[in-house]
């Protein structure tokens, strides 16, 4: 395996060995004050006495309330020279830097080294002639996605237009529009990347064309991303929304829905997912505490031809709700209607190579109506079409081999132990339907080595390792969660 770098390992080979701590590091007051001297945005330490303001561990909370951090030092950047300075500064005294954005991906509590939120580095810019938008590191994909559409674009982003866009596509980014458009990433033509050194450098097609790879779907590891390159799509309008039945046509509804995607197009796209809905204001009063399923569609195209594809999901079975027709694409995360406040959140995801009738068996009864179920939401996502064709030159990205995406959540601390063993047994009984990888966005962590093994082939897991060395030598940035 050879990476092209030679400036960097250049750039490194002058540079001291630098020791990571894994364990809390008393920095001194001292310390602190210089930082504070050279950057523009905030830096709290651990031990500082918040006045009216947050403290360095809330200043940088992950979304999920079951996970805490702790760092020794949070910094708030708010420019690129800041991020560059608290590189620096966690490089000199041997402390692991992690990037903090939204806090959407983080499953594992930090108690060490300095974490770099880039909440305040937001913001985007669009330019309608060449369709391309240069997103700073704390976006979220609403930003984007409303800032798009004011020229008739839009960008192919999540499920969730709330989450921050570079950690998300970062992993690859399994969307909505995934088997029409595939991965996020493979929109991305650029990067931004402050290196372990403090050096800036532009990753894309013809430059640092290794760490260009590693980016799209690689997940992190290589530097911190301070600005992302996307192309957005000539899209106004999708055909799209979920369809909602009751309990007693789940089963009815999951076997023909399987069915159905075994010759649906490549330009639609849809899932399912079983829903214990609690019986709470922001809920629909006729749906409130009832289990349903809830059929998510996305078709952009012509109205007219997305009633018709819809129409055999439709008719199998009586519809509670019926929110699927044309909206605009800024409406794109009403298709999955994702919670956007933080939440006592559990997460697990495995990539599935097929589904089939004996699958549904053991899924119906798992998961379904009157299982028992710990989980408010179990997921089976159609994937394949174009998000299973790799970009011109390759990425890294992981999962294109599944056929489909499983993932569940729950909100209810108490049954977290029963969640962990409901998924331990899912990823035992599930085998014979199991992908080779599961996209690392969707790995449950703590991503030890072993859980790694299944996000990426081994050709690709190699290959991203000679990157990370290359780039990040003493393993400054640490990524895994």
């Amino acid at each position: 395996m050879s990476v092209t770098a030679p400036d960097v390992r250049t750039r490194f080979a002058t540079k001291g060995t630098c020791t990571m701590t894994t364990s809390p590091t008393t920095i001194s007051s001292t310390d602190v004050a210089a930082l504070r001297d050279r950057v523009t945005g905030r830096v709290l330490a651990r031990d500082d006495l918040p006045d009216g303001g947050p403290t360095a561990g809330e200043a940088v909370a992950p979304h999920s309330t079951l996970v805490t951090h702790d760092p020794d030092v949070a910094v708030l950047a708010a420019t690129e020279a800041d991020v560059a300075e608290a590189v620096r500064f966690a490089a000199a005294r041997g402390l692991r830097v992690r990037a903090h954005a939204t806090g959407h991906g983080a499953a594992s509590d930090v108690s060490d080294g300095l974490v770099l939120g880039t909440s305040d580095l937001a913001g985007v810019e669009i330019d309608p002639g060449t369709r391309i938008a240069r997103i700073s590191a704390g976006t979220r994909w609403k930003t984007v996605v409303e800032a798009a559409a004011e020229h008739g674009l839009a960008p192919v982003t999540g499920s969730s237009t709330g989450v921050g866009v570079v950690g998300y596509t970062l992993g690859g980014g399994f969307g909505p529009l995934v088997r029409s458009h595939g991965l996020t990433t493979d929109w991305v033509r650029g990067f931004r990347v402050v290196l372990a050194d403090g050096s800036v450098v532009e990753a894309n097609a013809g430059s640092e064309p290794d760490l260009f790879w590693a980016l799209r779907g690689g997940k992190g590891g290589f530097g911190i991303v301070t600005r992302v390159d996307v192309e957005l799509a000539p899209l106004r309008t999708l055909y799209a929304g979920a369809l909602t039945f009751a309990a007693e046509h789940v089963e009815d509804v999951l076997r023909g829905w399987v069915e159905w995607t075994a010759s649906a197009p490549d330009d639609v796209t849809t899932s399912a997912v079983v829903l214990a809905l609690p019986d709470l204001p922001f809920i629909p009063e006729h749906l409130r505490g009832q289990t349903v399923l809830n059929l998510r569609f996305a078709y952009p195209g012509d109205p007219a031809e997305g009633e018709r594809l819809a129409a055999p999901l439709r008719a199998l079975a009586p519809v509670l709700t019926d929110a699927v027709g044309e909206i605009p694409t800024t409406a794109v995360a009403s298709i999955h209607s994702d919670p956007e406040d933080a939440s006592p959140s559990w997460v697990f995801g495995a990539g599935l190579r097929d589904v089939d009738g004996a699958f549904l068996d053991r899924f119906l009864a798992d998961l379904g109506p009157g299982s028992g179920s710990p989980f408010v939401a179990a997921e089976i996502r159609h994937l394949g079409g174009a998000g299973a064709r790799d970009v011109e030159g390759g990425s890294a990205a992981g999962g294109r081999t599944a056929g489909y995406l499983f993932s569940l959540v729950g909100v209810n601390p108490p049954r977290v132990p029963d969640m962990v063993e409901a998924a331990a047994s899912f990823t035992q009984w599930s085998q014979p339907w199991a992908a080779s990888e599961t996209n690392i966005n969707f790995l449950p962590g703590p991503w030890t080595d072993e859980a790694l093994a299944r996000a990426w082939s081994p050709e690709t897991a190699s290959r991203l390792a000679a990157v990370r060395s290359a780039y990040d030598p003493t393993g400054l940035f640490a990524w895994r969660v």
